[in-house]
Protein backbone atom coordinates (compact mmCIF):
# COMPACT_ATOMS: atom_id res chain seq x y z
CA UNK A 1 0.00 0.00 0.00
CA UNK A 2 1.01 3.56 -0.73
CA UNK A 3 1.26 6.90 1.78
CA UNK A 4 -1.43 7.61 -0.41
CA UNK A 5 -4.04 4.97 0.15
CA UNK A 6 -8.12 5.47 0.77
CA UNK A 7 -8.89 6.05 4.57
CA UNK A 8 -11.21 3.50 4.51
CA UNK A 9 -10.55 0.30 3.53
CA UNK A 10 -13.25 -2.91 3.09
CA UNK A 11 -12.48 -6.54 2.40
CA UNK A 12 -15.41 -8.97 1.40
CA UNK A 13 -14.55 -12.72 1.74
CA UNK A 14 -16.82 -14.50 -0.68
CA UNK A 15 -17.16 -18.49 -2.15
CA UNK A 16 -18.42 -18.00 -5.49
CA UNK A 17 -18.60 -15.64 -8.16
CA UNK A 18 -22.34 -13.86 -8.05
CA UNK A 19 -22.60 -14.27 -3.48
CA UNK A 20 -21.02 -10.76 -3.44
CA UNK A 21 -23.60 -9.22 -5.61
CA UNK A 22 -26.44 -10.69 -4.20
CA UNK A 23 -25.07 -10.29 -0.60
CA UNK A 24 -23.45 -6.95 -0.33
CA UNK A 25 -23.90 -5.16 -4.22
CA UNK A 26 -24.92 -1.74 -2.94
CA UNK A 27 -23.07 -1.52 -0.11
CA UNK A 28 -20.09 -2.44 -2.40
CA UNK A 29 -21.28 -0.01 -5.31
CA UNK A 30 -22.06 2.64 -2.13
CA UNK A 31 -18.44 2.67 -0.40
CA UNK A 32 -16.43 2.52 -3.67
CA UNK A 33 -18.12 5.48 -5.45
CA UNK A 34 -17.43 7.00 -1.79
CA UNK A 35 -13.76 6.48 -2.72
CA UNK A 36 -13.43 4.01 -0.08
CA UNK A 37 -10.99 1.35 -0.72
CA UNK A 38 -12.98 -2.00 -1.72
CA UNK A 39 -11.18 -5.63 -2.04
CA UNK A 40 -13.27 -8.66 -2.81
CA UNK A 41 -11.80 -12.02 -2.49
CA UNK A 42 -13.78 -14.89 -4.14
CA UNK A 43 -12.53 -18.32 -3.33
CA UNK A 44 -13.63 -20.47 -5.80
CA UNK A 45 -14.45 -19.91 -9.69
CA UNK A 46 -18.12 -21.51 -8.77
CA UNK A 47 -17.46 -24.75 -11.31
CA UNK A 48 -20.25 -27.13 -10.04
CA UNK A 49 -23.31 -24.25 -10.54
CA UNK A 50 -26.29 -24.92 -12.43
CA UNK A 51 -26.57 -23.10 -15.46
CA UNK A 52 -29.93 -20.66 -16.04
CA UNK A 53 -29.23 -20.11 -19.47
CA UNK A 54 -29.96 -23.19 -22.04
CA UNK A 55 -27.83 -21.73 -24.41
CA UNK A 56 -24.88 -21.72 -21.86
CA UNK A 57 -25.69 -25.09 -20.65
CA UNK A 58 -22.80 -26.57 -22.58
CA UNK A 59 -20.32 -24.58 -19.88
CA UNK A 60 -21.86 -27.17 -17.07
CA UNK A 61 -19.73 -29.29 -15.28
CA UNK A 62 -21.60 -32.66 -16.54
CA UNK A 63 -21.21 -31.13 -19.88
CA UNK A 64 -17.56 -29.32 -21.49
CA UNK A 65 -16.91 -28.04 -17.55
CA UNK A 66 -15.71 -24.52 -18.24
CA UNK A 67 -18.02 -22.93 -16.41
CA UNK A 68 -15.69 -21.54 -14.03
CA UNK A 69 -13.49 -19.99 -16.80
CA UNK A 70 -16.85 -18.14 -17.74
CA UNK A 71 -17.63 -17.27 -14.27
CA UNK A 72 -14.34 -14.97 -14.25
CA UNK A 73 -15.89 -12.99 -17.07
CA UNK A 74 -19.21 -12.31 -15.17
CA UNK A 75 -17.24 -11.41 -12.23
CA UNK A 76 -15.50 -9.39 -13.71
CA UNK A 77 -18.12 -7.48 -15.57
CA UNK A 78 -20.14 -7.43 -12.60
CA UNK A 79 -17.60 -5.33 -10.81
CA UNK A 80 -17.16 -2.87 -13.66
CA UNK A 81 -21.14 -2.11 -12.60
CA UNK A 82 -20.70 -1.66 -8.63
CA UNK A 83 -17.23 0.31 -9.34
CA UNK A 84 -14.61 -2.40 -7.51
CA UNK A 85 -11.45 -2.34 -9.55
CA UNK A 86 -9.66 -4.85 -6.53
CA UNK A 87 -11.29 -8.07 -6.73
CA UNK A 88 -8.87 -11.47 -6.71
CA UNK A 89 -9.48 -15.89 -6.33
CA UNK A 90 -8.19 -16.89 -3.39
CA UNK A 91 -4.33 -18.36 -4.22
CA UNK A 92 -5.16 -17.45 -7.92
CA UNK A 93 -7.66 -18.39 -10.35
CA UNK A 94 -9.04 -22.13 -10.09
CA UNK A 95 -6.64 -22.56 -7.13
CA UNK A 96 -9.60 -24.32 -5.13
CA UNK A 97 -12.44 -25.77 -6.72
CA UNK A 98 -16.13 -25.01 -6.13
CA UNK A 99 -17.07 -27.75 -3.37
CA UNK A 100 -20.34 -28.61 -4.62
CA UNK A 101 -23.52 -28.84 -2.03
CA UNK A 102 -23.34 -30.47 1.08
CA UNK A 103 -23.12 -34.33 0.58
CA UNK A 104 -22.48 -34.63 -2.89
CA UNK A 105 -18.92 -36.59 -4.12
CA UNK A 106 -17.68 -33.51 -4.99
CA UNK A 107 -17.03 -32.27 -1.56
CA UNK A 108 -14.09 -34.55 -1.38
CA UNK A 109 -12.45 -34.15 -5.12
CA UNK A 110 -8.95 -33.43 -4.51
CA UNK A 111 -8.55 -29.71 -4.88
CA UNK A 112 -11.98 -28.64 -3.76
CA UNK A 113 -12.05 -25.76 -1.06
CA UNK A 114 -14.17 -28.13 1.17
CA UNK A 115 -11.32 -30.22 1.52
CA UNK A 116 -8.78 -27.59 1.82
CA UNK A 117 -6.79 -27.16 4.96
CA UNK A 118 -8.11 -24.22 6.90
CA UNK A 119 -4.24 -22.60 8.24
CA UNK A 120 -3.25 -22.94 4.34
CA UNK A 121 -6.02 -21.42 2.41
CA UNK A 122 -5.85 -18.44 5.51
CA UNK A 123 -2.48 -17.88 4.51
CA UNK A 124 -3.52 -16.88 1.07
CA UNK A 125 -6.02 -14.34 2.37
CA UNK A 126 -3.25 -13.28 5.33
CA UNK A 127 -0.94 -11.75 2.39
CA UNK A 128 -4.11 -9.61 1.11
CA UNK A 129 -5.05 -8.80 4.19
CA UNK A 130 -1.71 -7.32 5.19
CA UNK A 131 -1.65 -5.93 1.54
CA UNK A 132 -4.87 -3.78 1.36
CA UNK A 133 -4.82 -3.31 5.71
CA UNK A 134 -8.83 -3.37 5.89
CA UNK A 135 -10.42 -1.93 8.60
CA UNK A 136 -13.62 -3.96 8.09
CA UNK A 137 -14.41 -7.04 6.62
CA UNK A 138 -17.14 -8.57 5.72
CA UNK A 139 -17.63 -12.12 5.01
CA UNK A 140 -20.57 -15.21 5.89
CA UNK A 141 -21.81 -16.65 9.42
CA UNK A 142 -20.38 -19.96 10.61
CA UNK A 143 -23.08 -21.98 8.76
CA UNK A 144 -22.24 -19.88 5.47
CA UNK A 145 -25.91 -18.49 5.67
CA UNK A 146 -27.43 -21.61 4.19
CA UNK A 147 -25.39 -24.47 4.94
CA UNK A 148 -23.13 -24.50 1.74
CA UNK A 149 -19.60 -26.58 2.20
CA UNK A 150 -17.65 -23.10 0.25
CA UNK A 151 -19.73 -21.58 2.23
CA UNK A 152 -18.98 -22.28 5.99
CA UNK A 153 -15.09 -22.81 4.74
CA UNK A 154 -15.06 -19.53 3.57
CA UNK A 155 -16.09 -18.18 7.13
CA UNK A 156 -13.47 -20.34 8.49
CA UNK A 157 -10.76 -18.92 6.25
CA UNK A 158 -11.51 -15.70 6.79
CA UNK A 159 -11.83 -15.61 10.30
CA UNK A 160 -8.62 -17.79 10.89
CA UNK A 161 -6.63 -15.14 8.47
CA UNK A 162 -8.20 -12.29 10.33
CA UNK A 163 -6.21 -14.05 13.29
CA UNK A 164 -3.01 -14.47 12.20
CA UNK A 165 -2.81 -11.67 9.71
CA UNK A 166 -2.67 -9.39 13.45
CA UNK A 167 0.04 -11.93 14.65
CA UNK A 168 3.60 -10.43 14.82
CA UNK A 169 5.46 -14.13 15.01
CA UNK A 170 3.56 -15.24 11.79
CA UNK A 171 4.86 -15.21 8.59
CA UNK A 172 6.41 -11.59 7.94
CA UNK A 173 7.31 -13.17 4.80
CA UNK A 174 3.41 -12.19 3.60
CA UNK A 175 3.67 -8.65 4.90
CA UNK A 176 4.03 -6.62 7.82
CA UNK A 177 1.05 -7.65 10.47
CA UNK A 178 -2.39 -5.79 10.42
CA UNK A 179 -5.41 -6.34 12.68
CA UNK A 180 -8.65 -5.49 11.69
CA UNK A 181 -10.91 -3.69 13.08
CA UNK A 182 -14.56 -4.73 12.97
CA UNK A 183 -15.53 -7.77 11.50
CA UNK A 184 -18.98 -8.70 10.09
CA UNK A 185 -21.33 -11.27 8.84
CA UNK A 186 -23.96 -11.11 6.45
CA UNK A 187 -27.66 -11.39 7.51
CA UNK A 188 -31.17 -9.98 6.34
CA UNK A 189 -33.29 -9.46 9.09
CA UNK A 190 -36.25 -11.74 9.64
CA UNK A 191 -39.32 -8.56 9.13
CA UNK A 192 -37.66 -7.35 5.83
CA UNK A 193 -37.89 -11.01 4.50
CA UNK A 194 -41.09 -11.74 5.30
CA UNK A 195 -42.09 -8.21 4.50
CA UNK A 196 -40.28 -8.65 0.96
CA UNK A 197 -42.06 -11.86 0.13
CA UNK A 198 -45.66 -10.59 1.33
CA UNK A 199 -44.76 -8.03 -1.73
CA UNK A 200 -44.04 -10.74 -4.29
CA UNK A 201 -47.37 -12.40 -3.42
CA UNK A 202 -49.50 -9.45 -4.05
CA UNK A 203 -48.63 -9.33 -7.25
CA UNK A 204 -50.25 -12.21 -7.99
CA UNK A 205 -50.51 -12.90 -11.67
CA UNK A 206 -47.90 -10.29 -12.74
CA UNK A 207 -45.61 -11.75 -10.64
CA UNK A 208 -41.92 -12.34 -12.83
CA UNK A 209 -41.48 -16.10 -11.61
CA UNK A 210 -44.37 -18.57 -11.60
CA UNK A 211 -43.70 -20.07 -7.91
CA UNK A 212 -42.50 -18.14 -5.04
CA UNK A 213 -39.49 -18.86 -2.82
CA UNK A 214 -39.89 -18.91 1.12
CA UNK A 215 -37.64 -17.15 3.93
CA UNK A 216 -36.19 -20.44 4.05
CA UNK A 217 -34.41 -20.00 0.62
CA UNK A 218 -33.13 -17.19 1.50
CA UNK A 219 -29.61 -17.47 3.16
CA UNK A 220 -28.80 -15.29 6.83
CA UNK A 221 -32.32 -14.36 8.07
CA UNK A 222 -32.46 -13.89 11.28
CA UNK A 223 -33.83 -12.73 14.13
CA UNK A 224 -34.47 -8.35 13.73
CA UNK A 225 -32.39 -8.40 16.95
CA UNK A 226 -29.63 -9.59 15.74
CA UNK A 227 -29.00 -7.17 13.02
CA UNK A 228 -26.50 -4.60 14.09
CA UNK A 229 -26.03 -2.67 10.97
CA UNK A 230 -27.98 -1.37 8.26
CA UNK A 231 -26.49 -0.18 5.37
CA UNK A 232 -29.00 2.09 2.51
CA UNK A 233 -28.24 1.28 -0.64
CA UNK A 234 -31.15 2.96 -2.24
CA UNK A 235 -29.16 5.07 -4.39
CA UNK A 236 -27.06 2.22 -5.61
CA UNK A 237 -29.91 -1.10 -6.10
CA UNK A 238 -29.77 -0.02 -10.02
CA UNK A 239 -25.79 -0.81 -9.82
CA UNK A 240 -26.48 -4.08 -7.66
CA UNK A 241 -29.19 -4.95 -10.14
CA UNK A 242 -26.70 -4.86 -12.58
CA UNK A 243 -24.13 -7.19 -11.39
CA UNK A 244 -26.49 -9.15 -10.57
CA UNK A 245 -27.57 -9.42 -14.11
CA UNK A 246 -24.12 -9.64 -15.15
CA UNK A 247 -23.80 -13.23 -13.50
CA UNK A 248 -26.14 -14.31 -16.13
CA UNK A 249 -25.54 -18.41 -16.18
CA UNK A 250 -26.31 -18.13 -12.24
CA UNK A 251 -29.31 -15.23 -11.66
CA UNK A 252 -32.52 -14.22 -13.71
CA UNK A 253 -33.16 -10.85 -12.68
CA UNK A 254 -37.18 -9.50 -13.25
CA UNK A 255 -37.71 -5.69 -11.48
CA UNK A 256 -36.96 -5.77 -8.06
CA UNK A 257 -36.99 -9.59 -8.28
CA UNK A 258 -34.38 -12.55 -8.99
CA UNK A 259 -34.28 -16.32 -9.17
CA UNK A 260 -31.30 -18.79 -8.97
CA UNK A 261 -31.44 -22.04 -10.68
CA UNK A 262 -34.25 -23.37 -8.90
CA UNK A 263 -36.51 -20.59 -10.19
CA UNK A 264 -37.99 -19.39 -6.83
CA UNK A 265 -38.43 -15.92 -7.11
CA UNK A 266 -37.42 -13.89 -3.86
CA UNK A 267 -36.71 -10.01 -3.25
CA UNK A 268 -33.98 -8.17 -4.12
CA UNK A 269 -32.68 -5.92 -1.41
CA UNK A 270 -31.69 -2.47 -1.86
CA UNK A 271 -30.76 -2.29 1.62
CA UNK A 272 -28.09 -4.44 3.56
CA UNK A 273 -27.84 -5.68 6.23
CA UNK A 274 -24.93 -7.00 8.82
CA UNK A 275 -24.00 -8.24 12.45
CA UNK A 276 -21.24 -7.25 14.06
CA UNK A 277 -19.06 -10.03 16.04
CA UNK A 278 -15.31 -8.42 16.03
CA UNK A 279 -14.62 -4.73 17.28
CA UNK A 280 -16.46 -1.93 18.94
CA UNK A 281 -19.80 -0.89 17.43
CA UNK A 282 -20.30 2.83 16.23
CA UNK A 283 -23.72 3.36 17.05
CA UNK A 284 -25.46 3.62 20.73
CA UNK A 285 -27.07 1.30 22.77
CA UNK A 286 -29.64 -0.92 20.53
CA UNK A 287 -29.37 1.36 17.56
CA UNK A 288 -27.85 -0.01 14.61
CA UNK A 289 -24.72 1.06 12.94
CA UNK A 290 -25.75 2.95 9.36
CA UNK A 291 -22.27 3.14 8.55
CA UNK A 292 -19.68 0.02 8.92
CA UNK A 293 -16.54 2.27 9.57
CA UNK A 294 -18.39 4.47 12.57
CA UNK A 295 -15.84 4.13 14.88
CA UNK A 296 -12.80 3.58 13.14
CA UNK A 297 -9.15 4.56 14.39
CA UNK A 298 -8.05 6.43 11.21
Amino acid sequence: MTTHAPARRLLLVHAHPDDESINNGATMAKYAAEGAHVALVTCTLGEEGEVIPPDLAHLAPDKEDILGEHRIGELAAAMRELGVTDHRFLGGPGHYRDSGMMGLETNSRPGSFWSADVDEAAAHLVEVIREVRPQVLITYDENGGYGHPDHIQAHRVAMRAADLAGEGAYRRDLGTPWTIQKIYWNCVPHSVVEAGFAKLRELGLDSPFTEIASADDVPGVVPDDKVTAEIDGGAYTEAKTAAMRAHATQIAVDGPFFALSNALGQPLFGTEYYRLVRGEPGARTGAREGDLFAGVAA
